[in-house]
């Protein structure tokens, strides 16, 4: 079973707000979680540490009562008036799950998911209110026992907006993101799929097929364990996770990953080379080139300096928020706050943006590329 837990809209979550549990406060904000597993589990705590009210339900009754006892969710059941509904099941499950959810809300309510992988699902619902997100967090922790309200603090969230994508749907879930602690980057659904292939999918498959391999030896040499060491460890940390969230994945990502694989196997194939030649010079130059890279990879989010606000004239129309934050996050470019100012009159809007101002100059000169026509203002802090 999944490690974000499965689950879905059915007959037994057609009952009243609060039902197993405690009502909403007038005007408090409303949240509800479909799969209450580690992942929808901790974005129950860190919403309702923040006053939101969490409905929940789950495949599992006994894991959505489970969520409700140790106060992840505040009822067991589905919340049609819920602003932002998280879908945190299968990435198989996603598109059905997230439909079915879209179908019964009467109002402008959000909707996303936490799936690994983005591209078949965003196209699968193909609905305005539906934002694809992805949080780059996880745990070695199992169910939602092992949910944790802090689970996404400085993590990446990569959101992946189309231009089917409501400016509203968007800066709804942008806002609630960034209150879990989390930063959002904008990224379009394949292109997300390609970086996470590299950097998550392929590096799990890697993890897994070489502990699999001292596995082997250690059943005919049981002293291999004791020589595990910290390398060892470090890199074949993540075949420790939940095996059940990972069949979806590749199946629904599966010409990135096999992409990412071949450019594996090619690049051992290059070290199998400089091994076999003695090539003492070729080897050093492969390591010290690793090393440079592993340690200029980012921490986390820069903080944020002196800021610039970018007010950018679109189309009142839902592609133009996909075409400039997918832009800005292809550039590494982090979005901090961001709202959409509708025209009373014609079909035009402006969006409004707060970046690092460090990213001025490559900001202006992107949008102007795509033919924008933004205005900047530096702001006080």
């Amino acid at each position: 079973m999944s490690a974000t837990g499965a689950g879905g809209p059915g007959k037994a979550d057609r009952g009243p707000v609060g039902q197993g549990g405690r009502q909403p406060a007038s005007g408090q904000p409303r949240a509800a979680v479909v799969g209450t597993g580690l992942i929808g589990g901790s974005i129950g705590l860190a919403l309702r540490r923040l006053g939101w009210w969490v409905s929940g339900s789950d495949q599992d009754a006994s894991r959505a009562s489970r969520a409700l006892e140790i106060g992840a969710i505040d009822c067991v059941g589905m919340d049609d008036e819920a602003a932002v509904t998280f879908v945190a099941v299968p990435a198989g499950q996603v598109a059905g799950v997230a439909r079915a959810v879209l179908s019964r809300q009467r109002g402008d309510q959000a909707v996303t998911d936490v799936a690994g992988v983005k591209q078949a699902i965003v196209s699968a619902v193909g609905h305005p209110r539906f934002v694809g997100g992805h949080p780059m967090a996880g745990s070695e922790q199992e169910g939602v026992d092992g949910a944790d309200p802090d689970l996404f603090l400085g993590a990446t969230w990569v959101l992946t907006p189309d231009e089917a994508t409501s400016g509203q749907a968007y800066t709804q879930v942008l806002s609630v993101v960034r209150a879990l602690g989390a930063n959002p980057v904008a990224l379009p659904p394949h292109r997300h799929d390609q970086l996470v292939a590299l950097v998550s999918h392929t590096p799990h498959l890697a993890a897994a097929t070489l502990m699999n391999l001292a596995a082997d030896v250690a059943a005919s040499d049981p002293s291999l364990p004791r020589l595990a060491a910290g390398g060892f460890r470090d890199m074949t940390r993540i075949a420790s996770g939940h095996p059940g969230i990972w069949p979806d994945v590749v199946a629904e990502n599966k010409e990135a990953i096999l992409d990412s694989l071949d450019r594996l196997s090619g690049a051992l194939d290059k070290v199998r080379a400089i091994v076999a030649a003695g090539d003492r010079e070729g080897l050093l130059a492969l390591l010290e080139r690793a090393r440079e890279g592993r340690v200029n990879l980012p921490v986390g989010a820069p903080a944020l300096g002196e800021a610039t606000e970018v007010r950018v004239p679109v189309p009142d129309r839902p592609g133009a928020i996909a075409e400039v934050t997918t832009l800005l996050g292809s550039m590494g470019v982090n979005i901090f706050d961001l709202e959409i100012a509708h025209s009373s009159e014609g079909d035009r809007g402006v969006m409004v943006l707060v970046v690092d101002a460090s990213t001025e100059g490559a900001v202006r000169e992107a949008l102007a590329q795509r033919g924008f026509r933004a205005s900047f203002r530096r702001m006080e802090q």
